[in-house]
């Protein structure tokens, strides 16, 4: 029988227990358990990016309601008013306008107010 994989097989097998440097134990040396551990951090590391994205969305969100609230307007009448005046910014800049210039946040919000009415 000849051997029509072993170069191939050989490069995978090395990136997997690559990337399995660093745990502990069997973890990172027995192939089998190699496999499972990192077949669950890749599983772990998806799900960490997931929640990363979500987490990132929450904090802007907290950080522009304390900031409208200080301007006298909630953080969902400030996106309703923002919508009206069909100001298209989205979380993260308006986030950072509120912490890096507060000017012009403030006149972001005023805008937001006279479409409210």
């Amino acid at each position: 029988m000849r051997a029509r994989n072993g170069v191939a097989r050989h490069r995978a097998k090395k990136a997997t227990l690559k990337d399995a440097k660093g745990f502990r134990g069997a973890r990172s040396s027995h192939w089998r358990t190699v496999l499972t551990a990192t077949k669950r951090a890749e599983k772990h590391a998806f799900v960490g990016r997931k929640l990363k994205k979500r987490d990132m969305r929450s904090m802007w969100i907290t950080r522009i309601n304390i900031a409208s609230r200080e301007q006298g307007l909630s953080y969902s009448r400030l996106i309703a008013g923002l919508n009206k005046a069909d100001i298209r910014l989205d979380r993260r800049q308006l986030s950072e306008l509120a912490i890096e210039q507060p000017v012009a946040f403030a006149q972001v919000v005023a805008q937001a107010k006279a479409a409210l009415g």
